[in-house]
């Protein structure tokens, strides 16, 4: 093309001004190149910067149909957690999603015991809530129908080391002016102290320790995200107090959430689905203890209201690498499956990865995953459903941190070995299981 471009010219040249370019020296001659040269130059950059731009105009376009499809998997517009394929959900953010469920369930609550419409019968509050169903979703949920505090009357004792965690799922027409969640874990003096811990009742706060976590589907500033603010109290008086927005675990958009809080000693962690949205490495004093946990909302609207389910309460920091390594076995009850289903729930990939991390630190070391479940159910398909649980854990390992499948075997024993109380809801939770046993 150059070529052509040149020998055009220098003709087109040569027919016009014939006599003059005889006369012309080395300098011209250059200048024409020259010329010629940054004319097929700007032709050709011109010609990549299309292709470029086309390409990555095609990236843009898979890489948003992927992030749709994670965050679906992940999170979705609806409370259900069901994935008819059976793929392992994927994780966008694995580096960063440390939070490890605790092992030891001190209490559990999703309200089977009580009927639909009926306040729950383990709970009290100032205000007003009740059972209710949401369409598309499995078992039943409480619902804030009026600006008040609730709180789990089963709970009367915190470790220093604990995990809470709970569904949550807000109305799709909630908006900045119905207020936000309040989740406080607190010290109450009397079983009508839980009342004090709501939004505008600081002078209520007198004498109690306590830390209060707020959070929202909307942001003032950008209605599209989400916002979380965070309170901690030393008898009385309130020593730390932050906020934050731009939240994209939780927003109107996504408007179911697992939430998770850690606290381990002075330092409370705070999850969002996969986000971590606090971190306070100093949030308590040494020592502080908690014997309460409150939920509150204000400027409630009717039809626009928070649902909660599956509160769980554990003993957290368990030993892993030490259990599995050194002692031969661990076991968890922090790998969490859709009701009924193999597949891992994204809450589970904390302590997952924790086994991983053994397991590559220890290359020589192969395990046997062993499924558990609870007695709801007939026992063969217990039984089956424990041993397609151990292998899914098995691949959750093999396809999202590498771990050789040829290092681990499964088993199932169904809900032949509990270890908890089938009657109760916290054994019923312990019982369903996984073991990690070195070979």
């Amino acid at each position: 093309m150059k070529q052509l471009f040149v020998l055009l010219l220098t003709t087109l040249f040569f027919n016009t001004t014939h006599a003059q370019i005889r006369n012309l020296d080395k300098r011209v001659e250059r200048k024409v190149n020259d010329r010629i040269n940054r004319k097929v130059d700007q032709s050709i950059d011109k010609r990549l910067d299309e292709i470029e731009k086309s390409a990555e105009g095609k990236n843009k376009k898979n890489n948003t149909k992927n992030t749709d499809k994670k965050e679906t998997v992940k999170d979705g517009n609806t409370p259900t957690q069901n994935n008819p394929s059976g793929n392992t959900p994927t994780f966008t953010a694995q580096s960063k999603f440390d939070f490890v469920s605790g092992d030891k369930v001190i209490a559990f609550e999703d309200f089977a015991q009580d009927a639909v419409g009926d306040f729950p019968a383990k709970w009290n509050t100032d205000a007003s809530a009740e059972i209710m169903t949401i369409d598309g979703t499995e078992g039943k949920w409480l619902t804030f129908t009026r600006s008040g505090a609730l709180t789990p009357e089963f709970i009367t004792s915190l470790p220093e080391n604990f995990t809470l965690e709970f569904d949550m799922y807000v109305s799709p027409t909630y908006s900045y002016y119905d207020g936000a969640l309040g989740i406080a874990m607190v010290k109450t003096k009397t079983s009508k102290d839980f009342a004090n811990w709501k939004q505008h009742t600081d002078s209520r706060r007198g004498g109690q320790s306590g830390a209060i976590v707020w959070v929202h589907p909307q942001d003032a500033g950008s209605p599209k995200v989400g916002h979380s603010a965070v309170e901690v109290w030393e008898n009385g008086s309130k020593v730390l107090k932050n906020n934050t927005g731009q939240i994209t675990s939780f927003n109107r958009d996504k408007n179911f959430v697992h939430v998770a809080i850690w606290r381990q000693n002075q330092r409370l962690r705070v999850y969002l689905g996969e986000e971590k949205i606090w971190d306070l490495p100093k949030a308590f004093a040494t020592g502080t203890t908690f014997n309460s946990i409150v939920f509150s909302r204000y400027d409630a609207k009717n039809n626009n209201n928070f649902f909660l389910s599956n509160l769980r309460v554990a003993v957290g920091n368990p030993d892993t690498r030490h259990k599995l390594i050194n002692e031969g076995r661990f076991s968890t009850s922090g790998i969490y499956f859709a009701t009924g289903s193999a597949q891992i729930k994204p809450e589970s990939h904390g302590i997952i990865k924790e086994i991983a991390n053994a397991l590559k630190e220890n290359p020589n070391v192969k395990i046997e995953i062993i499924g558990h479940t609870d007695n709801v159910g007939n026992a063969a398909a217990n039984q089956k459903l424990s041993e397609q649980r151990a292998d899914a854990v098995k691949q959750y390992l093999n396809k999202t941190f590498s771990i050789d499948g040829n290092r681990i075997t499964t088993a199932g024993k169904g809900a032949s070995q509990p270890v908890g109380n089938n009657n109760t809801n916290e054994g019923k939770a312990q019982n369903r299981h996984v073991e990690f046993v070195k070979k």
